[in-house]
């Protein structure tokens, strides 16, 4: 098992967040597995994913926390992520994202302290209210319904962050009554977990609708913007107008080297093969199967859409390998996020979207590949 090596204690999130000058590569990790998979075989093949991505240079992987979601299989990925710890040396960790609603803000705080340790500051902390299922209703107690969840999500962080300052404190909100008490003069307890990068670990927040209202709070705080796949490449200058907007509220600077967009991609040395298994393959099948009947009924396609007046049916695999996936030749895929690049006004890191690929894995593996070592220089020249 690899070890992370070590560092000073206490490194200084600002610090460790580099501003990059060049794009960097990372992977998004839902994860995606058929719901009949077997859960033991799918969390080794992710981490296996893990290792051959930090082997190949891969900066980050943000990890997904679902509850009740089969085909979403992770349920805490702080616990995923400390098992990669172990199979990586230099890749950073994103918690993509915590559910603040349905976890106390203490917890949240204490464990993402302690993983942060684990970590030695190879963590980011992503956080989000995200929308639910009456099957986290019925089990949770939660309604994520509520219009005013992003509210309970934005008091979250903060008690979060007050915790993390190990400082005593009281707050009394509209959702949280807690703190950490006076030292009664007993060593025996105290509030002590404190994060290992100071003040705590980079927070983010992905938006996933045109000009995503809660990515305006992100340029306020400083936070990390995230763009999420499920949006069409011509809504992303919005949010990254949002971010700016923000930034300016608070007289922040807001880098463009920050923001990490997501993107559905497969890179093959022959551009119709590219497609072709793109199509046929898990890309295809799980667009199909999975984000069609989750995301249709719902509005969560409507970003995707060239034309907000076209038929949501038209949303198709087909569609998206045509104006939204980038997918064939390494060089087409140069063109593709230069393209790209150019029409956002430039980005700091690219997040491929990882699927199940089952037999085909080794071929997904060599598009990792591929865009690591053949597209990424292609781009070297962008900052």
């Amino acid at each position: 098992i690899r070890r992370p090596p070590r560092s000073t204690q206490g490194v200084s999130s600002a610090a460790s967040d580099v501003y990059k000058r060049q794009m960097e590569l990372g992977l998004f990790l839902m994860p995606l597995h058929r719901p009949d998979s077997f859960h033991a075989d799918t969390y080794d093949q992710d981490l296996n994913l893990m290792e051959v991505a930090d082997d190949l240079g891969y900066t980050e992987s943000w990890i997904g926390e679902h509850f009740t979601m089969p085909w979403e299989n992770m349920p805490s990925p702080e616990l995923f992520v400390a098992r990669a710890l172990g199979v990586t040396s230099r890749m950073k960790f994103g918690i993509g994202v915590s559910l603040l609603h349905m976890h106390h803000p203490a917890h949240v705080a204490l464990r993402i302290a302690q993983l942060d340790h684990l970590a030695r500051g190879r963590l980011y902390f992503g956080i989000g209210s995200g929308s639910g299922t009456e099957w986290n209703k019925e089990i949770f107690g939660v309604d994520t319904a509520r219009e005013d969840i992003h509210s309970q999500m934005m008091e979250a962080v903060s008690v979060i962050q007050q915790f993390w300052a190990g400082k005593p404190f009281h707050h009394k909100g509209t959702f949280y009554d807690t703190g950490i008490p006076e030292p009664k003069g007993d060593t025996l307890f105290d509030y002590h977990m404190i994060p290992f990068q100071k003040p705590h670990p980079p927070i983010a927040v992905a938006g996933s609708s045109p000009s995503s209202g809660t990515l305006s709070v992100v340029g306020e705080k400083g936070w990390i913007p995230m763009s999420t796949c499920f949006l069409h490449e011509m809504h992303l200058p919005s949010h990254r107008d949002v971010v700016v907007k923000g930034a300016s509220k608070a007289n922040l600077e807001s880098p463009r080297s920050k923001w990490r967009i997501s993107r559905e991609i497969y890179v093959a040395e022959n551009g119709e093969e590219a497609r072709k298994e793109a199509l046929e393959g898990p890309m295809g099948q799980f667009f199909q199967d999975y984000w069609i009947p989750l995301l249709g009924s719902g509005g969560g396609l409507e970003g995707l859409k060239l034309d907000p007046n076209m038929a949501t049916e038209k949303i198709t695999p087909e569609y998206m390998l045509e104006n939204v996936w980038i997918v064939g030749d390494p060089d087409e895929c140069a063109n593709r996020l230069r393209k790209l690049h150019g029409d956002v006004g430039g980005f700091g890191t690219l997040l491929a979207l990882c699927h199940d690929w089952g037999d085909m894995t080794p071929k997904w593996h060599r598009s990792l590949e591929l865009l690591s070592k053949e597209v990424l220089p292609a781009l070297s020249d962008l900052d």
